[in-house]
């Protein structure tokens, strides 16, 4: 097994992006709103700011340690990302027969008469995530990637359908889209 004695993986700070490490806490603050990670529980990585640069460093890395490091480095960057850009899911309401009802009611999306059915499909909105329907359409925004394709995830499982034939039956709510909420918001 071959060790590598320094893995680093630096990562630039834009303009108008605050950032405050404290050991392997990190708050990322910017036009967007602001993310707070905590990577604490990974002892033999260390997070070190130099000028406009984030370094996330490890020593005497082996192969999975050092996939950690660079794995550690994207969270950095997408927390970067989301809080200059911020993250967007878009998901269409497919249905064949029944309309399916989508309304958001606080931290829900509520579906109602989903193939006929007469109890609702509740989904939850995590954090600080906006999510509008227009037409056929979910929109889900927010900064922090996480939480914007969890509660998408969330959507999107809410409709699944169970013990049919998924050639026939379409029915649901699916992504068919991801990325960057650039252009303002669209909820």
């Amino acid at each position: 097994m071959v060790k590598e004695v320094i893995v680093k993986d630096e990562v630039v700070i834009p303009e108008g992006v605050e950032v405050h490490i404290d050991g392997l806490k990190i708050r990322v603050r910017g036009p967007k709103g602001e993310i707070v990670r905590d990577f604490g529980s990974f002892k033999n990585i260390k997070l070190l700011r130099e000028g406009n640069k984030i370094i996330v460093l490890s020593y005497f890395a082996n192969r999975r340690l050092k996939a950690l490091t660079y794995t550690i480095g994207r969270h950095v960057r997408n927390m970067i990302d989301g809080v200059t850009k911020g993250f967007r899911y878009k998901l269409k309401i497919v249905y064949a027969h029944f309309p399916a009802t989508v309304k958001v009611s606080g931290d829900k999306v509520i579906v109602e008469n989903f193939m006929g059915e007469k109890s609702p499909r509740i989904a939850k909105i995590l954090g600080n995530v906006k999510v509008c329907v227009k037409g056929d359409d979910v929109i889900v925004e927010g900064a922090d990637i996480n939480e914007v394709a969890q509660t998408a995830a969330n959507i999107e499982r809410a409709t699944k359908v169970a013990d049919l034939d998924r050639r026939i039956f379409v029915d649901g709510i699916y992504i068919y889209e991801k990325g960057y909420a650039l252009g303002g918001s669209l909820c």
